[in-house]
């Protein structure tokens, strides 16, 4: 028994340096160089012999990405627990202050997240990235939450939102154990997508044309999703 588990933590961190080598190529050199072959080479290994650890490049870039999910996910709840004794949309501020922070500073990471198509195996529920995303989901949705059990924020008429709407939207509560009533989840993640379309059109250079400078214009956005949503806007 204890060889097997020396055995296991042996393979364990083989697997994490694994990713941390996948990463360093992803940064360094961008998607497409993330190879089987590559970063085999990187790892001082055959091809063959890496897939002793990951079936398949699509099993291994999932798991790359779980990481980034997991890391972005730890410091989001890092920025919400420094604002702990603050009113619910002041964290919510600072988790969206931090989501960009790291955004900005991981732009290899991010455009693999968030500005990539996801597999339809990684979709499924119970894979790695699914479970990932999942974590990293509920840290907005635990805040909206909050927020509205403390002073609900204003809300859409349920019967103004198109019938198709209002059915995604109730199977989305109910999959998150109803936490928030349908057209709440809708403000929700009608912010969510602001925030993450102005990321993604930050990251991917979209914007250059016109700034060189994004911060103003993120500030401006959360400016008008607190005026939306009730909320005090306070400069960090």
């Amino acid at each position: 028994m204890q060889t097997t588990g020396r055995r296991e933590r042996v393979r364990q961190a083989t697997l994490t340096e694994i990713r941390a080598a996948a990463r360093r190529i992803l940064i360094e050199h961008g998607p497409a160089a993330v190879t089987i072959n590559a970063v085999a080479r990187e790892m001082g290994m055959s091809g063959p012999a890496l897939y002793r650890y990951y079936a398949s490049h699509e099993d291994l870039i999932a798991a790359m990405v779980a990481d980034f999910y997991q890391e972005l996910t730890e410091v989001l709840k890092g920025a919400r627990d420094a604002h702990a004794a603050d009113p619910p949309g002041q964290r919510l501020l600072a988790i969206c202050r931090a989501m960009r922070a790291w955004a900005t500073g991981h732009p290899a990471e991010f455009g693999r997240m968030f500005a990539s198509p996801i597999p339809f195996d990684q979709r499924r529920p119970g894979s790695p990235r699914h479970q990932a995303d999942g974590d990293f989901g509920h840290v907005f949705l635990d805040q909206f939450a909050e927020l509205w059990e403390t002073g609900p924020y204003p809300v859409p008429a349920p019967e103004t939102l198109a019938p198709s709407l209002l059915t995604q939207l109730r199977a989305y509560c109910a999959a998150h154990d109803d936490r928030l009533p349908p057209e709440a989840a809708y403000v929700m993640l009608t912010c969510w997508t602001r925030v993450y379309g102005l990321l993604c059109m930050e990251i991917l250079h979209q914007l250059d044309f016109a700034f060189s400078d994004v911060e103003p214009v993120f500030e401006d956005c959360l400016r008008e999703l607190c005026a939306s949503l009730g909320v005090d806007y306070r400069r960090r």
